[in-house]
């Protein structure tokens, strides 16, 4: 039952010890803010990094030449490794792996034009599931697709930024020829990336026309290995098996790490997974600190009340009152102060994240700093708990006065 006069006597107990309450109050809200603000930094980290495998995928090994850094079975160091079709096709059958595809980087930029605009943009040769390697976004036309391959067909997808730059007009560029090093492309397609502008300055055409027209033979620079679903330990075997084979083949250490530059992104991923974990647990222990040292305030505030009011409690309990009414009243306060003032402290911190959501524009590694609702909800819980805890010694301490002492106490 609702008892006013009860809360009509915590409410003017507050009421003649303002500072008093205030500062005690500030404690939890601080500890309460403090808490809210950092969990939500952690995962605006954690966005702007999670975006970033997104946006390159989540289940990819990426496998790019390198340099020997040793020499083996009478081969130099400093040999550049170059893949082959061969490689390609081996590496493609793998256990596990379900798509693949390879790419040939075309070193520097090259001028690209259409009639009297030019532009240098990067130049890269791959098969159809790049798209996917890359997170391409199609926005018109097509990607580069397996029938371009088979029929090295000199076709091209260009990025936002490539449109923006050769078709100033706003003219719509399917259909129309580029010009590269003196061969014509048709343009197939436009494509955009919800990671920004970085790779939108770049041109897609098919590897095996790249393999002709720019004299790079049967050779490419990196191969991509595609999962529909795999482990960290099928993905670790994968590698390992594509490092054994391309080592033998190619006359280098499998122990030369330099020589491959393996990128296994399930792995990465995970790991990156089990940090933020870790962030996010030393979070909760410094926000649960400052918390726990704002209760402790709370507690030895009503330590001091009820020091006070020690005559008083004597002359309740002479007048009949149980312990219980006793230990509430005490309780009953704790839980007010430190649930209000958790409150706003919950208040401040979420409105803080939603102005830096709202106002500060997204970088690569940080974005929409948020909080969770459980999370929220959670805290709640546990300033509701802590308020409780913290008047529970005190209010014991109220409820075990002995009336005679306590009206002999000046």
């Amino acid at each position: 039952m609702f008892d006013i006069d009860k809360w009509q006597e915590i409410f003017s107990t507050i009421k003649k010890n303002k500072l008093r309450t205030f500062l005690t109050g500030f404690s939890v809200a601080w500890g309460i803010f403090m808490l809210i603000v950092l969990l939500g930094s952690g995962y605006g980290l954690e966005n702007g990094v999670r975006r970033q495998f997104e946006d390159d995928g989540t289940n990819i090994i990426g496998i790019h030449q390198g340099v020997t850094s040793t020499a083996y079975k009478g081969m130099q160091a400093g040999r550049t490794i170059t893949f082959t079709n061969e490689d390609y096709e081996y590496l493609s059958k793998l256990q596990d792996v379900d798509e693949s595809t390879g790419r040939f980087t075309i070193a520097g930029s090259l001028p690209v034009s259409y009639k009297n605009e030019y532009g240098n943009f990067n130049i890269y040769a791959i098969h159809p599931p790049y798209e996917y390697v890359a997170a391409a976004i199609v926005t018109s036309g097509r990607f580069i697709n397996k029938a371009d391959v088979d029929q090295k067909r000199k076709v091209i997808c260009i990025g936002r930024l490539v449109k923006e730059a050769l078709f100033k007009d706003g003219k719509d560029p399917i259909g129309e020829y580029l010009t590269i090093n003196n061969f014509t492309f048709r343009v197939i397609g436009v494509f955009d990336d919800k990671s920004g502008d970085r790779v939108l300055n770049r041109v897609y055409i098919p590897l095996s026309t790249a393999q002709g027209v720019f004299s790079s033979a049967n050779q490419m620079t990196s191969i991509y290995l595609v999962f529909d679903d795999a482990n960290i330990a099928e993905s670790i075997k994968v590698a390992d098996e594509a490092r054994t084979y391309l080592a033998n083949k190619h006359r280098f250490s499998v122990d030369d790490r330099r020589a491959l530059n393996v990128d296994n992104s399930v792995l990465n991923f995970k790991r990156f997974l089990d940090l933020f974990k870790n962030i996010r647990l030393f979070i909760w222990i410094i926000g649960m600190g400052t918390i726990i040292a704002g209760i402790v305030g709370v507690s030895n505030i009503m330590m001091i009340v009820v020091k006070d009011r020690t005559k008083e409690i004597g002359v309740r309990k002479a007048l009949g009152a149980t312990p219980w009414s006793i230990v509430s009243l005490v309780l009953q306060e704790s839980v007010l102060i430190t649930t209000f003032a958790g409150y706003i402290g919950l208040v401040l911190g979420v409105g803080l994240l939603e102005l830096i959501s709202n106002t500060l524009p997204d970088i690569q590694f940080f974005s929409h700093p948020e909080i969770n609702f459980n999370v929220a909800i959670g805290a709640t819980v546990i300033l509701i708990f802590a308020g409780a805890l913290a008047g529970f010694v005190p209010a014991r301490k109220a409820a075990s006065v002995k009336p005679v002492i306590a009206l002999k106490d000046e």
